[in-house]
């Protein structure tokens, strides 16, 4: 078994033992040795080390410990060339070593030429604890790409332990792969962080190996295959053609339909995931769907469990934007080309409806799906598309008759009933049953029937952009002037009282469906400051016109697509249900929040913390209602199945998309393509927001925030320069305020972005540029 010691001890007892890789030579000296005779040293160098050119590198002694890395820390200095550049280079790498240890190490290797990948290995997913190989590499032949996070052509490739790369992976990825068990069985360590790169002639070379930090114990790997196991045979036995169902295969995504991504997280406790299930995936969302003329996919559930981490199943998703009055012949066809594109480009799987499903009728539709004549649709076909997306578009906008309107009379009966059901004498057991069962027939149900009016409204804006009767900054112009409940947050702040504020807003929380993220009323002083009077800048708003000529060329072009509404009518409606959109949501998280309190309050009666009661099943709650079981022993098992799941869960890694169950053990991790809101562009200083983030941190600054969940709200009260979400669509809550409100921001960037921009101290986001630019970085 070889020993890990400084960066300089451990590359000398790699030389020459690894089969499918190499280390440079080197030559290791002492600061003091430096000190007592440099030019001796210089000359050793030559003779022993002759080279065109040299890197000189730190090895202090406190680097690469097993305590701290200190990765980064110490200068290293490349390209040196002849004694001059030699002895700068020495003296600015013992510079930067700030302890004065003599005994510090100054390693000298030849410069590798002709470099065309160079990237990160660790052999444990230090944020999970995962047993995944977690490859980061660069292809423009820097050498530094990755480890000062200049890359520019970055790749993040994970392998799970106990599978092998795939056939399509790269020569010199595989040959990393065996490379990095050989190290892991050379050192006998399962956690290494290794930099490698390779060269022209696909040679692999070790630059450096030293202990992974962990902050906590890795699960085993045996219990994480399993796992994996079961998710791997659960997509093998989805496929194929399925009874009711159009489509032949299946593909699973985080974040095609209802975004769970973005409302419960990528990793959320059996509570949210069972809630969410609750009211809106398992049966909610399709009722919407056939209520407003799609395909009829009640008793399909739209989102499924892999491991904890939720996934949309996407053939089902695509079968509900099919309209029901198509033939199914066609509308087999349509799914099969729907899951053909995304299959293509699953960077898409955020964005389908804008880039690839078509689920209502625009003003460019009949432009847009001549696509499908390149996929082997007839005439015919296309035009049976085009008539039954004009005839349930029709039904769903028209002004007198729309069905939006009866789901905005159902959001006001949910508003009234939430006193009646709180005030009461009922038992906290009962009052959760009856909120939920509210919360769906009065207020997740018409709001998914709201959102997706709304969808079509903004599409349907969209569509008049393309069509050149709006131009960009109209486009602005009009979703400046949206008002919405929330919007009136900040007018709220500055007029109502801390009472009477938090009696309006206080249900609202961050993690609208995560019971450990307190509720406005529950911690006012962490989101708000009464004590300060500071008025955030008032933007002022364009007002939004459309002249005589697009008026009549709008008209023209509603009566040429056989749309029902006149001009006055379609921008009322588009105007009412986005505001109407966010009511619903406003209205209904009420009921949602106050389910989380009351199980808060069950949970104390029987000494489990907020955070115990976050592993709860809904259902156990639910059951608890409708039986005389023993309710600390239910709870009780709950949270323990449900912590016992969650601990393999945290370690799972999963792709955004599934596309065959080969992904689940080996996939690249793939930039995400932000939705860019305004044209703003904007700079400053940034702020991680968590759940606890102190709210006078925020002012006339740029937000980094997990999501674009509403909870989030409180943030615009703050004058805020602009803002950045890891998750979230283009259509979501927090690109809707961003629009009303002017401020630019870059809604869903992505895991591997987000992760680099939290790095960051100072941010540029182009809106218009559709770029985010790192002004400055931390240290």
């Amino acid at each position: 078994m070889l020993q890990l010691g400084t960066k300089a001890e451990t590359l000398k007892n790699l030389y020459g033992k690894l089969q499918n890789a190499k280390v440079l030579n080197s030559y290791v000296f002492r600061t003091k040795e430096w000190k007592q005779d440099a030019k001796n040293i210089w000359n050793q160098i030559q003779h022993e080390l002759p080279s065109e050119k040299w890197i000189v590198r730190s090895s202090a002694l406190n680097e690469d410990t097993e305590a701290s890395s200190q990765a980064g820390k110490f200068e290293s200095v490349g390209d040196v060339s002849g004694q001059e550049s030699f002895f700068s280079a020495v003296n600015t790498v013992i510079a930067s070593f700030d302890d004065g240890n003599p005994d510090n190490q100054i390693l000298v290797q030849p410069m590798l030429k002709n470099v065309k990948v160079c990237g990160v290995a660790f052999t444990m997913d230090p944020s999970t604890m995962g047993n995944y190989y977690v490859i980061n590499y660069d292809t423009t032949g820097s050498t530094s790409a990755i480890t000062s996070g200049t890359g520019m052509q970055n790749k993040l490739l994970y392998i799970f332990k106990g599978s092998n790369p795939k056939e399509e992976l790269p020569e010199y990825i595989k040959q990393l792969y065996i490379t990095l068990k050989e190290l892991e069985n050379l050192f006998q360590k399962t956690s290494l962080d290794v930099e490698f790169a390779v060269s022209d002639t696909d040679e692999l070379y070790i630059f450096q190996v030293r202990p992974l930090c962990l902050s906590g114990e890795p699960i085993k790997q045996e219990v994480q295959q399993k796992a994996l196991c079961r998710i791997e045979d659960k997509i093998k036995e989805e496929q194929g053609k399925k009874p009711f169902l159009c489509g032949k295969n299946v593909v699973y995504s985080v974040m095609t339909d209802w975004n769970p991504a973005e409302m419960i997280g990528i990793r959320p406790k059996q509570l949210a995931m069972s809630l969410y299930r609750e009211i809106i995936t398992d049966c909610i969302w399709a009722y919407q769907r056939d209520n407003y003329g799609y395909r009829n996919l009640r008793s399909f559930p739209l989102m499924v469990d892999f491991g904890g981490l939720p996934y949309i199943d996407v053939r089902v998703s695509f079968n509900s934007f099919v309209p029901a009055e198509l033939e199914e012949t066609i509308s087999d066809k349509l799914v099969n080309y729907y899951m053909q594109r995304l299959a293509a480009d699953p960077s898409k799987h955020d964005k389908v409806e804008f880039d690839i499903v078509f689920s209502c009728y625009t003003l460019d539709l009949p432009e847009r799906i001549q696509v499908l004549r390149e996929y082997d649709f007839s005439e015919e076909e296309i035009q049976a598309i085009i008539d039954a997306l004009r005839n349930l578009t029709n039904q769903i906008i028209d002004h007198e008759t729309g069905l939006w309107r009866k789901d905005y009379r159902k959001i006001e009966i949910l508003e009234n009933r939430y006193d009646e059901i709180v005030e009461s004498d009922m038992g906290i057991l009962e009052k959760i049953y009856w909120l939920l069962e509210d919360c769906k027939r009065y207020g997740t149900l018409p709001f998914a029937g709201l959102a997706r009016a709304a969808f079509i409204a903004v599409q349907m804006l969209k569509s008049m952009v393309k069509c050149e009767i709006l131009s960009e900054q109209d486009y602005q112009l009009f979703m400046n002037g949206i008002n919405t409940v929330s919007s009136n947050l900040n007018e709220d702040y500055r007029q109502l009282s801390k009472q009477g504020f938090l009696q309006k807003y206080g249900h609202l929380r961050p993690g609208t469906y995560d019971i450990t993220s307190k509720r406005y009323d529950e911690s006012p002083e962490t989101y708000f400051d009464w004590k300060t009077d500071t008025d955030p800048e008032t933007k002022q708003r364009g007002e939004f016109r459309l002249s005589l000529q697009q008026m009549h060329k709008l008209s023209e072009i509603l009566t040429q697509n056989q749309l029902n509404n006149n001009i006055l009518d379609l921008m009322d409606f588009i105007k009412q249900v986005i505001e109407g959109r966010e009511y619903g949501k406003f209205v209904f998280t009420r009921h949602l929040s106050k389910v989380l309190q009351l199980i808060g309050e069950l949970g104390e009666q029987y000494h489990f913390s907020r955070e115990d009661c976050a592993y709860i099943n809904i259902q156990t709650v639910r059951e608890l209602y409708m039986s005389a079981k023993d309710i600390e022993k239910s709870i009780l098992y709950s949270i323990e199945r449900g912590k016992e799941e969650y601990a393999v869960t945290k370690s799972l890694t999963l792709p955004p998309v599934i596309l065959t169950e080969k992904d689940i053990w080996s996939f690249y991790y793939p930039d995400t393509e932000a939705n860019f809101i305004t044209l703003g562009n904007v700079s400053g200083d940034c702020v991680v927001i968590e759940s606890g983030t102190a709210n006078e941190e925020i002012a006339d600054k740029i937000l980094l925030i997990p999501s674009a969940d509403p909870g989030y709200d409180w943030v615009f009260s703050h004058g805020i320069r602009g803002f950045i979400t890891e998750y979230g669509g283009a259509n979501s809550h927090m690109a809707i305020r961003a629009g009303e409100l002017g401020i630019p921001a870059a809604i869903g960037v992505g895991e591997q972005k987000f992760e680099e921009l939290k790095n960051a101290l100072k941010i540029e986001i182009d809106a218009g540029g559709k770029k985010i630019n790192i002004l400055r970085k931390k240290r």
